[in-house]
């Protein structure tokens, strides 16, 4: 096998297991995510980022999602933030350590060498962000946690005069147990097409009932990756209708609301003239309770098909939602070509939708 066709097209994501991840040339990757706990003798890459949760359903080796670069590979550090970028998008990621500060200073000074990284390299508009901190859901203080990290975060993008409302870009942020303040991002040249969702309010427009400053991100962003290519990042999705917690302590009705908040994401995106299909995207799952991942893995199949590739290629995490009601959260990602009248990346042929 040639070395493009074992790391992938560039400008979309490949799925790979970690161990097949750590022995691709580093000057053909841009970056990536790790899921899971590697084997021991696993020695990942600096390009390779790990997200901070336990893999779930162990039938399955663990995974990465590998960005294959489009050119050559220029890696260097801003502030804090480790950066590789290759001519079309630049991947990120930093890990803070908590000193006492608090969540907000710390989401505050995370985005703030985010945003310089973005303007000294000249990618200036983010794709796509993966967050991750420890306890999210307990008492900071007066504030629960995962409310101070929407503070910090929500002042360093209006201190960066980046959209923090309206076309923000899509993101997930997570519970996992450990330490620190984890941030992966992807960012472009090419501003993305933010998508959101018509059963949910905005996350930018949430009441205060969720905290002082509401969370910065939309549903979903269509990125033009090429002339005749897109990919489309859906942030994570969860059972959620206009601003409320739906189904609570209810596992599979959580399911089915979450799927139907995705359909409902992905026929918004379809409205950019990209047919993108839920059941050909590549998701992560992230599971509160780990007892219940054959539970979540099951009532997906039933509603996805167990040979379609969603059911396929799903990777299964232990991880705590960013409200203490919810018990899944779904994201996923899906890319397209042949624009427009879109071919699918397992080769068939999508409608496309107005």
């Amino acid at each position: 096998m040639q070395v493009q066709d074992a790391v992938g097209t560039p400008g979309r994501f490949a799925r790979h297991t970690w161990a097949d991840a750590a022995r691709l040339p580093a000057d053909r990757v841009l970056g990536g995510l790790a899921y899971g706990v590697a084997d021991d003798d696993v020695s990942l890459p600096d390009w390779l980022a790990p997200v901070p949760a336990a893999a779930l359903l162990s039938d399955d080796r663990a995974h990465a999602d590998v960005w294959p670069a489009a050119g050559r590979v220029r890696e260097g550090r801003t502030g804090s933030i480790r950066w590789r970028h290759d001519g079309q998008h630049l991947f990120g990621a930093v890990e803070f350590e908590e000193d006492g500060r608090g969540l907000e200073v710390l989401a505050h000074r995370a985005y703030r060498d985010l945003f310089s990284t973005l303007a000294d390299t000249g990618y200036a508009h983010l794709m796509r962000l993966w967050n991750y901190l420890p306890r999210i859901n307990e008492d900071g203080g007066g504030l629960e946690r995962y409310r101070q990290f929407n503070a910090g975060r929500q002042q360093a993008f209006i201190d960066a005069g980046q959209a923090a409302f309206e076309g923000a870009p899509a993101a997930c942020a997570l519970g996992f147990h450990g330490e620190g303040l984890l941030l992966r991002f992807m960012a472009g040249r090419t501003v993305p097409v933010a998508i959101e969702n018509p059963r949910q309010v905005p996350a930018w427009r949430y009441p205060a009932d969720y905290g002082p400053r509401a969370p910065t991100f939309s549903r979903a962003a269509v990125v033009r990756t090429a002339s005749d290519a897109a990919h489309l990042f859906v942030s994570g999705t969860a059972s959620i209708v206009g601003h409320a917690t739906v189904h609570e302590g209810d596992l599979d009705a959580q399911i089915d609301e979450t799927l139907r908040n995705l359909e409902a994401v992905f026929a918004e995106s379809r409205r950019s003239g990209v047919a993108f299909s839920l059941a050909d995207s590549e998701p992560v799952v992230y599971v509160r309770h780990p007892a219940q991942a054959a539970a979540v893995r099951h009532r997906l199949a039933q509603a996805l098909g167990p040979q379609s590739r969603f059911m396929r290629q799903a990777v299964y995490l232990h991880a705590d939602i960013c409200r203490s009601d919810l018990l899944v959260e779904i994201e996923t990602h899906l890319h397209a070509s042949g624009l427009p009248g879109v071919t699918a990346t397992d080769g068939s042929v999508a409608e496309e939708r107005a």
